[in-house]
């Protein structure tokens, strides 16, 4: 009798830790399953791929078009400058920028009348560098930018116009003093306001003269073709009419 009841305790015993083992495994492999099932979805809320930014550029929609209204240096509208530079914040309102649209946000902003939120663009303001780091912008861009996000929420601002094929004058001729001008002080000005690699400075008629000895229309072919460190047409993208203007621009201000 002893010897059958010790043999039932054993199988009692036996039995209680198989079931104990059991449990401890269901729930070992319940862990596992969980691990398993989160594995990658860890997220770090202050990491460099959860910032608005980054969030933004992945829930971008596929294949969207946008109208390539860059144009030469001082032709784009407000709209181009806007989709191509500001858009990327106030898109958003990253950083402290008043959404486009948001006529909350931009209520006391323009309150404070056009000249200044200008001022503010092309200076920078905040954390928002000058003309929204987009350095090329000329001034009357950066304006019609602020025009365009301005008369989105109510503003009643006129962009500056766009001396482009407008720019000419009597006879069909782009204008120096206007659309010429301008080019130069988009493009011209990088060198010849400080006489870069050589480049003859503007109003320096000793640098000039030798270079005019064969007239103006000779001097504006060699700058039109490039010459030295200068490139053709200075690096210009835009007419041959158009260079021409900028280069007449500068060589009246410095006879």
């Amino acid at each position: 009798m002893s010897e059958a009841h010790a043999g039932e305790n054993f199988s009692a015993k036996s039995l209680i830790i198989i079931v104990l083992l059991s449990i401890v495994g269901l729930v070992l492999f319940l862990v596992l399953i969980a691990k398993l099932a989160n594995s990658g979805m860890q997220v770090d809320a202050g990491g460099p791929t959860m910032t608005n930014e980054a969030v933004i550029a992945r829930i971008q929609p596929v294949g969207v078009a946008k109208l390539d209204e860059s144009g030469p240096p001082g032709s784009r509208n407000g709209k181009a400058v806007y989709e191509n530079v500001c858009l990327s914040c106030h898109g958003a309102g990253l950083a402290g920028a008043p959404k486009f649209a948001d006529t909350a946000a931009w209520a006391p902003r323009i309150a404070q009348g056009f000249a200044k939120l200008v001022e503010h663009a092309n200076k920078g303001l905040g954390a928002m560098p000058a003309k929204g780091g987009a350095a090329d912008l000329t001034d009357d861009e950066v304006a019609r930018a602020v025009a365009y996000m301005g008369n989105a929420v109510g503003g009643k601002f006129t962009e500056p116009a766009i001396a482009g094929a407008g720019a000419v004058a009597a006879g069909g001729k782009v204008d120096p003093a206007t659309k010429g001008k301008e080019i130069y002080a988009s493009v011209c000005m990088a060198c010849h306001d400080a006489g870069v690699a050589g480049a003859p400075k503007l109003g320096d008629k000793a640098a000039w003269a030798p270079r005019l000895k064969d007239g103006v229309e000779a001097a504006i072919k060699i700058a039109t073709a490039g010459k030295g460190a200068m490139p053709a047409k200075g690096g210009y993208s835009g007419s041959d009419e158009e260079f021409h203007a900028a280069a007449e621009y500068l060589i009246n201000a410095s006879k």
